[in-house]
């Protein structure tokens, strides 16, 4: 029973074994729950990211037995990154697109410290190197939000009224 819970879970309830690109396909299921079944909850979206990063912390540690160390099955930090990326982000469907793909980008380029996390034993190496890539896709969403919400704010000159 406990290693049917820790594979079931650490492949994101199997969406893990979808190829190619397993980290993306295990990254669709948490951006459903998101933007489906949270929907912009904040103590909702807080609680989830907790309970998502220490099942992933004990999945991933215990799934590393039968995968190899961060396999590529082994997708619930994808879950708790996606969920960290979401944390105090406004709750529209473009916001939730851009973290979605800056996600995926940060994840994959491994920006300094997240590549050394990767270091960390068992399923604190797995799990962190996400968690690093999620606080990095959050800070850039917000980041665009707000420069756009800024350059949108500006009015066109061409449609003032004339004072004639």
């Amino acid at each position: 029973m406990k290693k049917f819970l820790a594979l079931f879970t650490a492949t994101g309830m199997y969406s893990g074994y979808l190829r190619p690109f397993s980290g993306t396909w295990g990254t669709i299921p948490a951006w459903l729950i998101g933007y489906y079944l949270i929907q912009g909850d904040t103590t909702l979206m807080i609680a989830v990211t907790i309970i998502a990063f220490i099942l992933s912390v004990w999945s991933a540690g215990e799934a590393e037995k039968y995968f190899g160390h961060d396999g590529k099955s082994i997708v619930m930090d994808e879950w708790a990154g996606m969920f960290v990326t979401f944390l105090f982000l406004p709750f529209s469907l473009l916001s939730y697109g851009i973290a979605f793909f800056a996600f995926r980008l940060f994840d994959v380029v491994k920006i300094a410290p997240a590549a050394q996390f990767e270091n960390l034993p068992g399923g604190w190496g797995v799990t962190m190197d996400d968690i690093a890539a999620g606080v990095y896709a959050n800070i850039f969403t917000q980041a665009d939000r707000k420069s756009t919400r800024l350059n949108s704010s500006h009015t066109d000159i061409s449609r003032m009224p004339s004072s004639a």
